[in-house]
């Protein structure tokens, strides 16, 4: 019923992407250099900030009393250094590791010459007490202002003091808003700079959308971390990069500043992820990389503009692949199998294979998973559970408390039911109980292409999972192709390797064992980072998954073949043709 010819026809264009994704590679840009040596950075005085702040305010949570007194202590700290700066303390209302709250932003503002402006970002708050090493960011944040004040920068350049860094990220969600109307240049979020052990990456281009921070400014601090710290800053590799792109989401400050198209990048000594809360700082790790920090403002200050703002280009081989050539090749790799399901969707119509009644059995496959997910999407907009920040938050930052418990509880219980209740389910969608035949296998291939499809369009890196599946159950749907049931397992579980691979590079970045994923992604779906569309989405496609496995569980061997020499009944001239072979002639009698 699936014709191969349109299938070795349609690969055409695939070699034809491959040779264009090939010229399309090119040299990474070049970072923006300083031959100034920053040596008006003290490290000393930073880590006594560091001590002096943790000490009086060991308890700062964001929204808490203690963080709003940090906060005008830290404005204080502006407005008295020499000339002072523009200084204002805005307050909104943000959803934090404790739901939501009133925060405060700390605004430092330098006027400069006209032109694009540099921002330097820092939170103040931490989940737990202590948190001396997550405090050191905004320590090294007030030592670089005050070796730039008095204009010792071109640039106008804005210190700003966030909460809500913990968990959520708000304060930076809040000043992409503040800030969406002035001319940006590029963004430095320091995160902690005092940990003596590094994890890297140590710069962090990750968004909460679809688009990664400029590699061009990520490579200027690269620079200035291997000038001043005398380390390797690290970066994510290919499969890493995809897994990121493919489903967007960081715990870093600078997530939704890129996602808001700010040119953002995070400079942290633990990555990504905040340092331990009894993590110790190191005096000199202090020093190193504030004087990468203000190596790099200076650098950005006298060179040229960075320009453009985030991409979704991804660094391979040390060269850059653009997205449009991402695009380009994942739609290509998409099309033999897309045509060839149309063809073979059509061929089953005419035959009167029945196809809808197998669609709804897709659709009663996927309703366990839509069903938890509208739940947890109930739990966060009713707030019964404690917070549903609208980002990931890091592992631990809120604890799976009595609310948490009962919804991951109440989730799996709505999955089971769920699944108890099939036989409504069919009865609702049209679906039959069994799956099996030629119209099941055009149905699923249907399906799972028209998703494909539509996920190209949002987003390719995604859709890139989904093209080995497209093109290895054409054998597994294929009537003529009759597979041994260990075969067809074999091939649905290659198809679903990328997801496991991706899931397992997620689970690695967050530092997520199975129950902190699961709870990860219960917080996702309640928060909305993960919204109603997509997690539709993802339901059908794991409605397609278990209708793989089912077909090819049920999959009928092929026939047997004899291999023994069948015994001849009748003779004839299958056996003698010569004279007599009859019997009875007469030629034979005279014999």
């Amino acid at each position: 019923m699936l014709d191969a010819r349109i299938y070795r026809a349609a690969l055409v264009p695939v070699l034809l992407a491959v040779i264009v994704c090939a010229f399309s590679l090119g040299d990474q840009p070049a970072p923006v250099g300083t031959t100034l040596a920053p040596d008006a950075f003290s490290g000393t005085r930073a880590t006594r900030d560091v001590d002096a702040l943790a000490t009086a305010y060991p308890r700062r949570r964001a929204g808490s009393a203690a963080d709003a007194a940090l906060a005008r202590r830290i404005a204080a700290t502006f407005r008295g250094m020499e000339p002072a700066y523009e200084v204002s303390t805005p307050t909104f209302s943000g959803e934090t590791i404790d739901g939501e709250r009133r925060l405060t932003t700390v605004l430092a503002r330098q006027i400069g010459e006209p032109g694009p402006e540099l921002v330097v970002v820092a939170h103040r708050d931490a989940a737990d007490r202590g948190g001396r090493a997550e405090l050191s960011g905004t320590a090294a944040m007030l030592a670089l202002a005050r070796v730039v004040a008095g204009g010792r920068l071109r640039r106008t350049i804005t210190f700003v003091s966030t909460s809500g860094g913990s968990g959520g990220a708000a304060g930076a969600r809040d000043l992409a808003t503040r800030i969406a109307g002035n001319p940006i240049d590029a963004v430095l979020v320091l995160g902690d700079v005092g940990s003596r052990n590094p994890r890297r990456p140590l710069t962090v281009r990750w968004s909460e959308g679809s688009r990664l921070g400029p590699l061009r400014l990520k490579r200027t601090v690269d620079q200035a971390v291997r000038s001043e710290v005398s380390t390797d800053p690290g970066g994510p590799g290919l499969v890493t990069q995809w897994a990121r792109l493919a489903f967007p989401g960081t715990v870093g400050e600078q997530g939704p500043l890129v996602a808001a198209g700010l040119p953002a990048v995070l400079l942290s000594a633990s990555g990504e992820r905040p340092p331990a809360a009894s993590t110790p700082v190191d005096e000199n790790r202090v020093e190193a990389y504030g004087r990468a920090a203000l190596r790099t403002l200076v650098a950005l200050d006298e060179g040229p503009f960075v320009g453009g703002g985030p991409t979704r280009d991804v660094v391979t081989l040390r060269k850059v692949l653009p997205a449009w050539a991402v695009r380009l090749l994942i739609g290509a790799l998409l099309l033999a199998p897309l045509l060839v399901t149309i063809d073979g969707f059509a061929r089953a119509r005419r035959r009167r294979h029945p196809v809808s009644p197998w669609l709804g059995w897709i659709a009663a496959a996927a309703a366990p998973f839509a069903l938890a997910a509208a739940l947890a999407t109930v739990l966060g907009i009713t707030g019964l559970l404690t917070a549903t920040p609208p980002a990931p938050v890091p592992d631990g930052a809120i604890p799976i408390d009595a609310a948490g418990r009962a919804g991951l509880i109440g989730t799996g219980l709505v999955f089971v039911a769920a699944v108890l209740a099939r036989p409504l389910i069919l009865r609702a969608t049209g679906g039959r109980k069994g799956l099996e035949g030629p119209g099941a296998g055009a149905a699923l291939l249907l399906a799972w292409c028209v998703l494909a499809t539509l996920l190209w369009v949002v987003n390719p890196f995604a859709a890139a999972l989904m093209v080995p599946a497209a093109h290895l159950w054409l054998a597994l749907a294929a009537p003529e192709l009759r597979l041994r049931r260990g075969v067809a397992l074999l091939l649905v579980a290659v198809s679903l390797l990328p997801f496991l691979v991706a899931g397992l590079v997620l689970t690695g970045q967050y530092g997520l064992d199975p129950l902190g994923f699961a709870w990860a992604l219960l917080l996702a779906v309640a928060g909305a980072h993960v919204g109603p569309l997509a997690w539709l989405f993802w339901s059908f496609v794991a409605g397609c998954a278990l209708a793989a496995i089912v077909l090819a569980w049920r999959t009928r061997p092929p026939p047997a073949i004899e291999t023994a020499e069948p015994r001849i009944t009748v003779r004839g001239p299958a056996t003698y043709a010569g004279p007599g072979s009859l019997g009875g002639t007469e030629s034979a009698l005279r014999r």
